[in-house]
């Protein structure tokens, strides 16, 4: 982890995201004055899960995955966080600590953004407290989806499940499994990794999808869905 300086060649003051064009002129400059700029480079942490939360984090550009910790060998990846979202919202109103952690896939560069300040404007502006409250409600619904199908369907579709959803997650026009470890991508279907590498071997031998190194590719989306709606 990096503190940019204004000084520094990649700092960048505007705050540029669509939620924030509903700011006023003195908001945009009251949460100016209270966020830092940082840097992290790929794998650190951005969030620890029961760390202390006294910020939240806007991604400015990056990719980052949300995962539970269980115990020393166990996670769960949640899901995608990527350029232009808020990471750590539930510390705002809940209790002072990250419910979850979240580390880069990429260089991602972000604002800090002091809680107490994010409090303030979203009590303050309810057109910008909506659109917050929105994508908030957005991943709720998504994490609610996902420990359904984790408690109720078996490994064959919990993968299909983790395969649909990241081949439409996209940086930059890009792929983006090329960014994940088969751990990585064991975590998201709430598998063991050597389940997963077979699941995945045994839907290219079906011709489902084509393996290439780390890039993943869906070739028969449709099969993929019918297997998600089996379980």
């Amino acid at each position: 982890m990096k503190i940019i300086s204004e000084s520094d060649q990649t700092f960048q003051c505007d705050i540029t995201a669509p939620c924030f064009a509903y700011l006023a002129e003195n908001e945009v400059e009251f949460i100016k004055k209270s966020k830092t700029m940082v840097a992290f480079r790929k794998g650190e942490n951005l969030t620890k899960q029961g760390a202390f939360a006294s910020y939240v984090l806007f991604i400015i550009d990056g990719v980052v995955k949300q995962y539970i910790e269980g115990d020393i060998t166990k996670s769960h990846n949640l899901r995608i966080f990527k350029t232009g979202e808020f990471v750590g919202l539930s510390a705002i109103y809940n209790e002072n600590r990250f419910n979850y952690s979240a580390s880069a896939l990429t260089d991602t560069r972000v604002y800090l953004i002091e809680k107490e300040v994010m409090l303030h404007v979203l009590e303050n502006n309810a057109l910008f407290a909506t659109k917050i409250m929105k994508n908030y409600c957005r991943q709720n619904n998504f994490l609610f989806t996902a420990l359904q199908n984790i408690i109720y369907k078996q490994m064959n579709g919990r993968m299909a499940d983790a395969l649909l959803y990241l081949d439409e997650e996209k940086y930059k026009d890009e792929s983006i499994f090329p960014l994940l470890s088969r751990k990585d991508i064991a975590d998201f279907a709430g598998t063991s990794t050597e389940s997963a590498v077979k699941i995945l071997k045994s839907f290219e031998r079906d011709e489902i999808i084509k393996l290439d190194e780390k890039e993943i590719f869906v070739l028969q989306k449709d099969k993929l869905l019918e297997i998600s709606k089996r379980g």
